[in-house]
């Protein structure tokens, strides 16, 4: 289905492992968690808590999570240039997947589930932006379970044990 180094565009063995990995599913995976991700940050501005700089004076969790935008930026730009693949959406994907789960869930929750249906007069809306939420984790979570197994795929692709068709 998807051409690797073996086929039509020749590639050095080591650039297998990089952005021949990343796939048109890949890349829609980061697409819709980029999406998820704005939309989350949306809600913050729109309930108007756990909201920090650049929207108030103070710094907070809401003022380093902005900085996950660049990082996509810069991995998107690597990957297109052949600098990075797969792995790079796995580490990022897989952290972020990590930090927004330990921030919203769990007994050591910063910004809990009741943080996010509190401020809405209306409990539809409230659990909306909390539905929103949960797709934002399970987009992560699949993103970087699929980068992982592209990962793999094309490390095993390399070494020539492996398959070189999707």
């Amino acid at each position: 289905m998807f051409e690797t180094s073996s086929n039509a565009h020749p590639r050095r063995e080591s650039e297998q492992s990089g952005p021949a990995s990343v796939d048109t599913r890949l890349y829609t995976l980061i697409a819709l968690a980029t999406a998820f991700g704005i939309g989350h940050h949306v809600d913050h501005v729109v309930r108007g808590n756990h909201v920090g700089w650049p929207l108030i004076p103070e710094v907070t969790v809401f003022t380093y999570t902005l900085a996950v935008y660049p990082l996509i930026a810069v991995g998107l730009y690597l990957t297109l240039t052949e600098r990075v693949g797969a792995g790079y959406w796995a580490v990022l994907l897989g952290t972020l997947c990590l930090v927004v789960t330990a921030v919203h869930f769990g007994p050591w929750a910063m910004e809990p589930p009741q943080d996010i249906l509190g401020p809405y007069e209306s409990v539809y809306v409230g659990y909306g932006a909390l539905a929103w939420l949960l797709g934002f984790v399970g987009t992560l979570a699949v993103a970087t379970v699929y980068a992982a197994h592209r990962w793999r795929w094309a490390r095993r692709a390399t070494s020539g044990r492996g398959t070189t068709a999707d």
